[in-house]
């Protein structure tokens, strides 16, 4: 069925993807978060940024760190300002072949052989960071170069598109990173039509749904807020977590964490640490 107009407003417009570049978003004070004492006990490298009602709390906000899956949320915004310029249409079903197949695919493996809408595979992409579903979204808005140039259309001339899932989430240089402050940019471009949409916007449901990463700033968020989140996981340390904390009857906060963690540290670890920096963060602001 084609989707209404309606929905596709609730979905993209709603959430201002109809804008055509990003507006600059001032901040009122920044101040330094020390995450010094966090590095030191675990190691690796922090980069964090939580804008505030009054400011930003800044760690190595300047800093390039691979963002892995983390792009997957800005890559939904995309596809859904596309559907909200009549360029794509979510009920649209893509093929799903075999020969999408790489690592991880939890929706699109079982459809090989059938289809999948586009909005199926940006929830997919969003909530359980499905990657073929996102190269497949990539593939369908022209390509990587396509990709890179959606960013720039944001005002975004920090954050690189090199590579396709899964080779992106290999560390070593610059390609395929971004930095925790062009990342809480991006985010609070999104923010004034969150506040007023007329209802649940598409994408903020599916950050809402996000299944993956659950220890890290959701742990760390107080048990009535409101969290929306993109995660983002690299085999060897990288381990990240970007999206909104919203207290209640308050505007969203964007939130971008970053950790570039040692090959000998867990899973478990890694995800703790993002959700200690997150409690510090959240207690210099008064909460906790």
């Amino acid at each position: 069925m084609r989707a209404d107009r309606r929905t596709v407003l609730l979905g993209a417009g709603a959430l201002g993807l109809t804008a055509g570049c990003a507006e600059e978003v001032p901040s009122k004070v920044d101040q330094a978060l020390d995450l010094s004492g966090l590095e030191a006990r675990h190691g690796g490298r922090l980069g964090f940024v939580l804008q505030g009602p009054h400011g930003r709390l800044l760690w190595r906000a300047d800093e390039r760190f691979t963002y892995c899956s983390t792009f997957k949320l800005f890559l939904a915004a995309a596809t859904l300002q596309r559907v909200a310029r009549g360029e794509e249409r979510l009920d649209r079903a893509i093929p799903i072949t075999a020969a999408d197949m790489i690592s991880h695919a939890p929706v699109t493996e079982p459809a090989v052989g059938s289809s999948l809408t586009i909005q199926k595979l940006c929830e997919a992409a969003v909530t359980v960071s499905d990657n073929p579903a996102a190269n497949i979204l990539i593939r369908e808005m022209g390509g990587l170069d396509a990709w890179r140039m959606w960013y720039r259309t944001i005002g975004d001339q920090v954050t690189r598109v090199d590579r396709w899932e899964p080779q992106l989430n290999i560390v070593g240089d610059d390609l395929d990173t971004t930095t925790p402050a062009q990342t809480a940019h991006n985010l609070a471009w999104l923010i004034p039509e969150i506040v007023g949409a007329a209802g649940p916007p598409l994408l903020m449901a599916w950050l809402t749904a996000t299944k993956t990463g659950a220890e890290r700033i959701r742990a760390a968020a107080p048990a009535d807020w409101h969290v929306m989140h993109k995660t983002g996981t690299g085999g060897s340390g990288p381990t990240n977590d970007i999206g909104y904390l919203r207290p209640p009857g308050e505007a969203p906060m964007p939130i971008a964490v970053y950790y570039e963690a040692t090959s000998a540290s867990t899973q478990e670890q890694r995800d703790a640490v993002i959700a200690d920096a997150t409690r510090l963060a959240l207690k210099a602001l008064g909460h906790g």
